[in-house]
């Protein structure tokens, strides 16, 4: 795929405000713009996994919110065992250090991606998009069943997991580790999009029975980009975990799913900065309307629809000319 001057230009506005968010918060004198900058960076995590799925292997997943749940309550179990100085299951200690909770978080997820996405992906269309739904609620009845961790009231911790020269308490620091989180995601996504295994996705996406006459086998491609999108959301769910230092199970109710599926589209399927355009504007519209009415939703319903219907490709396609 050639890039425009333009797309450039976009790519590397978007990537400096990252950096200089902090700065223009206390300029502007609005701290509460680093909470924000950083669950947008969150969910930009999570949702650029989705559009791996979404735009580039036409997979429609509604049960992502799932492996982002996961993600989080990884952190809160192993959170609530080491303030209990127990073990879970009798087995493992609880732990709050970022570089053991964190890769554990990717690889439980990523695990359940696997064994969902070796189901679901033997099924397509309608009924593929709900047996993943049906997956992601099954986990969302498991946790609020689960007393132990807190049930429908959630599970809180007091602390954030430790990293090495960063204060937990310092959200400034603490949003840099997400946006650093999210460049990284973003430079993975785009190696794989360039490689031979992202020019299959979107082979199978344009034309699978064509990929299989000329022997390529789509299950085992669809099945590596499923449970690499799980792992992707179960690092976001670990981050969402640290910020509010609280998990419950909405991180997997299906609603969840359905907010990252709007913002890919949003922002435009198929392009690697769309889910972080598509994250910024779900946050940032719902906390500006959330403060003139409680029906905010009846408002942004019909903005959306307006962006995706005159937008090509989403606010991508609108700003970078896409």
């Amino acid at each position: 795929m050639v890039e425009t001057a333009r797309q450039r230009l976009v790519a590397a506005i978007l990537v400096l405000l990252l950096a200089a968010l902090p700065a223009l918060a206390s300029l502007l004198a609005m701290p509460d713009l680093i909470s924000l900058g950083t669950q947008v960076a969150i969910y930009a995590i999570a949702t650029v996994g989705l559009n791996l799925l979404i735009g580039t292997t036409g997979l429609p997943s509604f049960g992502h919110a799932a492996f982002f749940g996961l993600g989080g309550y990884v952190v809160g179990i192993l959170a609530f065992h080491a303030a209990e100085d127990s073990a879970v299951f009798g087995l493992f200690p609880g732990a709050t250090d970022a570089w053991i909770v964190w890769p554990l978080a990717i690889i439980i997820a990523a695990l359940a991606a696997l064994l969902i996405g070796a189901l679901s992906l033997r099924t397509a269309g309608v009924s593929f998009i709900m047996i993943t739904l049906a997956f992601a609620q099954m986990l969302f009845y498991l946790f609020a069943a689960l007393k132990t961790y807190g049930g429908d009231d959630g599970l809180g911790f007091r602390r954030r997991n430790a990293l090495p020269w960063v204060s937990p308490r310092d959200d400034v620091a603490f949003y840099y580790v997400c946006a650093a989180a999210l460049l990284l995601v973003l430079a993975g996504f785009h190696l794989v999009a360039r490689s031979r295994f992202g020019n299959v996705l979107q082979g199978i996406r344009q034309s699978e029975r064509r990929m299989a006459a000329i022997g390529l086998r789509s299950y085992r491609y669809k099945l590596a980009a499923f449970t690499l999108a799980g792992g992707v959301a179960g690092l976001a769910g670990a981050l969402q975990a640290n910020m509010l230092r609280f998990v419950s199970p909405d991180m997997l109710h299906w609603t969840t799913s359905g907010d990252f599926m709007v913002m890919v589209v949003l922002g435009g399927t198929g392009t690697l900065f769309g889910p972080v355009l598509g994250a910024a504007a779900m946050v940032l519209l719902q906390t500006w309307l959330a403060q003139w009415t409680e029906h905010w939703m009846i408002v942004m319903g019909p903005l959306l629809v307006a962006v995706i219907l005159l937008a090509r490709r989403g606010l991508w396609g609108a700003l970078a000319g896409k």
